[in-house]
């Protein structure tokens, strides 16, 4: 346990040196900003157009908005059953007397998490960890690291600690920063707010059966937990991918290619069996517990965490296994 804890310690150390992390914090610190001026822009301009400052109010007029955009006849069915189901929700919060966007950084960090969880979060995650291991062969010093009288296995299990390590500090930080930044703009509140969650789609209508009230922060939490589940299933595929791949501009190109060509498949080929058990399917756990479509009709949270589950076992295993066995000295 000392060697592997020193180990660790080592290669957090390189990581830091690197920058690698630092670049990933300079990311969150110029677009958070950004992203928040514009939400906060937009919000005040609407207002300014229509003259509504009740939420309740600009909740109806969302779903009247919504409902002449189902008239349209050239509207697809995938898009109509989203916007019915918008509906739907919509008048359940408002007869329920619940704003679903109360005014605050809490709700901002909330939303940044759930529309970042399936692209941006795993971004970040890839720009640290696709050179963990392969910027060893690539520096040159894999052979001096495998000279220590070290068991390969303990090297690689201290660097993908280092990997947990950073990659827990990405989501922290996009959630710390994402808080912080935007109530600049929008006030340190809404923590205590009443919000909705459970519900869930079934054959494609809304079910509310299971809804409960909890309080913002509760939700928030909620969002975050499975924003680093996420993380840890993209960090886990990209530490494989940084094992097999021996150049740290390969690693990246090859997780991006999977990344948006997994994303892509999503979109177009919904109806495809092996969809399904793809991992970029089930990055989107948020929504879940927002009351957002799955991806694939009849998938559940707990099946994503399964495929998740599967995929981050799979890929140490490879990941062992070939660091291990193969002549990483060659």
């Amino acid at each position: 346990m000392r060697n592997l804890y020193q180990l660790t310690r080592n290669e957090t150390l390189k990581v830091l040196r690197k920058k690698r992390f630092l670049v990933v914090m300079l990311i969150l610190a110029v677009l958070i900003p950004l992203f928040a001026y514009g939400q906060y822009h937009d919000q005040q301009k609407i207002k300014a157009q229509t003259g509504v400052t009740d939420w309740r109010a600009e909740l109806g007029k969302e779903i009247t908005e919504t409902e002449r955009r189902l008239a349209n006849p050239t509207l697809d069915e995938a898009r109509r059953t989203q916007l019915t189901l918008r509906i739907e929700q919509n008048k359940y919060y408002l007869d329920r007397d619940i704003n679903p966007s109360e005014p605050g950084a809490t709700t901002f960090a909330r939303i940044f998490m759930q529309f970042g969880i399936s692209l941006f979060l795993p971004l970040l995650v890839i720009v640290v960890a696709t050179d963990i291991v392969s910027s060893e062969h690539q520096d040159g010093t894999i052979k001096l690291l495998l000279t220590r009288p070290v068991k390969r296995w303990r090297i690689l299990m201290s660097k993908y600690l280092t990997l947990l390590i950073f990659t827990t500090l990405t989501v922290l930080a996009m959630g710390v920063l994402s808080y912080l930044i935007s109530g600049i703009f929008f006030g340190y509140k809404g923590w205590d707010a009443p919000m909705l969650t459970g519900f869930s789609i079934v054959n494609g209508t809304l079910d509310a059966e299971n809804v409960r009230v909890i309080p913002h922060w509760h939700l928030l939490l909620m969002n975050y937990g499975l924003g680093w589940i996420a993380a840890i299933a993209v960090a886990s595929l990209s530490f494989m991918v940084s094992v097999l791949v021996r150049g740290t501009a390969t690693g990246m190109g090859v997780m991006l290619a999977v990344l948006i060509g997994g994303s892509i498949m999503v979109e177009l080929a919904t109806d495809f069996p092996l969809t399904k058990y793809v991992f970029t399917t089930h990055l989107n756990l948020a929504g879940y517990i927002n009351g957002a479509p799955p991806a694939v009709d009849g998938l559940t949270l707990g099946y994503s965490l399964v495929v998740l589950a599967i995929w981050t076992a799979a890929s140490l295993a490879v990941s062992f296994a070939s660091f291990t066995k193969r002549d990483v000295l060659a």
